[in-house]
């Protein structure tokens, strides 16, 4: 089996892959004060769970956009593991031709996103990853990553509103149902939710027009939506043509694929000796 961690800056997303195929997955709270054994007793209770082995487990893969957290994770791969873990970074075989100024400067989560979108969808593609930043990434019919914007998350502009202001509580992130909102808990959730649908709605079709010229390509845009709060902004705009939960997962399974053969495990262990 194959364990998989998606390290996000407010959550940590595990997948447990066999023969390929995702069979479980779980969400738990990113914590950078936690050390390697806390989160290996978290692995341990939830494999525990599901009632699978972690002896089962042949390699990890890490994506993380919280440098703090991967030494932490590599250190439990090879502790609980005795596997060196595959980690997405600079030098890594994705299949794409990433156009950044500074490809070092794309999060990790972005390329394996693009890596799993193109292979499911093909290009062009404009990906939305609802996390606690919104990204948007556009990538040709080549698979070439051209880059694209990050703007505040739903989560961080809520929290911003509740911090910075002294009488505004703190909201469900929901859709109120109108516009002309006549309480402060609705009309906050009208300005975040609504006010985050139309910001979508404008850069994908900026984004659009932009491909068109950058490409000089006919063929349709396909628009893909993924992270945690995909399916609320989904529900008020047109422009997503599918909203795809395990589309970073599943790019770890794909870039595990192309890497596998670079795994090694701990020195000491059975396979060395």
């Amino acid at each position: 089996m194959l364990l998989a961690f998606d390290v996000g800056n407010s959550n940590i997303v595990l997948g447990v892959f066999k023969d390929g195929k995702l069979i479980t997955n779980w969400r738990i709270k990113t914590d950078t004060n936690k050390s390697a054994d806390e989160y290996g007793m978290i692995v341990n209770q939830l494999f525990a769970y599901e009632g699978l082995k972690t002896s089962e487990v042949k390699d990890v893969i890490i994506s993380t956009v919280v440098p703090s957290v991967l030494y932490t994770l590599q250190h439990l791969s090879m502790k609980y593991f005795d596997r060196r873990a595959i980690t997405v970074e600079s030098g890594i075989k994705t299949g794409l031709i990433v156009k950044y100024d500074n490809p070092k400067q794309v999060g990790a989560d972005r390329i394996v996103n693009a890596v799993a979108a193109v292979h499911k969808y093909g290009g062009p593609l404009i990906i939305i990853d609802f996390g606690t930043a919104t990204t948007f990434c556009a990538i040709t019919e080549n698979a070439e990553y051209l880059g694209g914007t990050i703007a505040p998350g739903l989560k961080i502009s809520s929290e911003a509103l509740f911090e910075k202001t002294s009488k505004l509580p703190k909201v469900e992130l929901e859709e109120p149902g109108h516009t002309i909102c006549k309480n402060t808990i609705q009309s906050m959730q009208s300005g975040l939710v609504y006010g985050h649908m139309g910001m979508v709605d404008y850069i994908v079709k900026m984004m659009k027009k932009e491909l068109e010229v950058l490409t000089e390509s006919d063929k349709p845009v396909t628009v893909v939506a993924t992270g945690g709060l995909s399916t609320l902004i989904d529900s008020g705009v047109s422009c997503i043509d599918y909203v795809d939960k395990m589309l970073t997962l599943e790019g770890l399974e794909l870039i595990y694929q192309k890497n596998k053969k670079a795994s090694k495990p701990c020195k000491g262990t059975k396979e060395n000796e």
